[in-house]
């Protein structure tokens, strides 16, 4: 008798520990519903924009977003393998590409900054006052100073690696062309630390400039638009993306209420916003 007992109360447990164990099993697939995994540039979080942000998307529809901060190219590279959920990403060619061979839709046009051309402030290079993100570029290729790139496929790398082509000079193999494979914040620092020149985005650059050996140099040209959009991964290539999370945080990102938080931020610290609110525009109309 105390046997069949025993029997029966190991299988009791085993019991309840199957049924506790299927319970646990759905309660991934449920979390998962909640979460949002979003891709995006390294100037978004460095600039301390999204911790603004977060907080306020995710006290008002019940997702948590895990932020995956990379270059805009590791971004869609993500999104590609249906790691991400969503992407806000500052590489206007490349998602168009990205868009248009099936990875992402409903790309929207949420915002604009500028990129800088930073550097000590004794500018070996002479390329202070400069308007033309070029002719620096080709000033300090002549003068052989130190330039530190990103090196990373982000926006930021893209752009840079325009402006170089603009020029017509390839600096990959010149002693004086150093490469960090870093986000925006990290390779600020290492350019500050180096003496060195760097482009960089302009919010990034404010948020971090009172760490920073550097100066803003050159500014102001068209070519240095840096404009960001929201991407949602395309369910039809991954089902198992969360579809409407996707869609509720590149609804919140061009919303009024977070335009004009987007507007004003940074105005406090800098006295100008480090970012300016598109939702809605026509990407060719930005910089008039």
């Amino acid at each position: 008798m105390k046997g069949k007992g025993h029997k029966k109360a190991i299988w009791k447990i085993l019991g309840g520990m199957i049924i506790l164990l299927t319970v646990l099993g759905w309660m991934p697939v449920n979390a998962r519903q909640k979460n949002i995994i979003m891709a995006t540039t390294t100037s978004t979080q460095d600039s301390g924009l999204l911790d603004m942000l977060l907080p306020i998307f995710e006290k008002e529809t019940g997702y948590f977003v895990k932020t995956i901060a990379v270059g805009s190219g590791q971004a869609m590279a993500m999104g590609q393998k249906g790691e991400a959920d969503v992407l806000l990403v500052h590489s206007p060619a490349a998602e168009k590409k990205f868009v248009s061979e099936g990875y992402g839709i409903h790309r929207r046009l949420v915002m604009h900054n500028d990129f800088i051309i930073v550097g000590p402030p004794e500018d070996p290079g002479k390329i202070r006052g400069l308007n033309s993100g070029a002719e620096a570029f080709k000033k300090i290729a002549s003068a052989k100073v130190l330039f530190i790139s990103r090196g990373d496929n982000s926006g930021t790398h893209a752009k840079e690696k325009a402006i170089w082509t603009a020029c017509g000079i390839n600096p990959v193999k010149e002693k004086w062309y150093q490469q960090t494979g870093l986000g925006m914040g990290e390779t600020l620092n290492v350019a500050s630390e180096k003496r060195a020149y760097t482009l960089s985005d302009r919010g990034t650059y404010l948020a971090l400039k009172r760490h920073l050996q550097l100066d803003i140099l050159t500014e102001g040209d068209a070519i240095l638009l840096n404009i960001y959009h929201v991407i949602e991964v395309n369910p039809a290539k991954w089902p198992k993306v969360n579809t409407a999370g996707a869609k509720a945080f590149a609804d919140f990102m061009v919303s009024q209420e977070t335009q004009g938080i987007i507007k004003t931020f940074g105005v406090d610290k800098f006295g100008s916003p480090l970012f300016f609110p598109d939702a809605g525009k026509k990407e060719e109309d930005l910089g008039k």
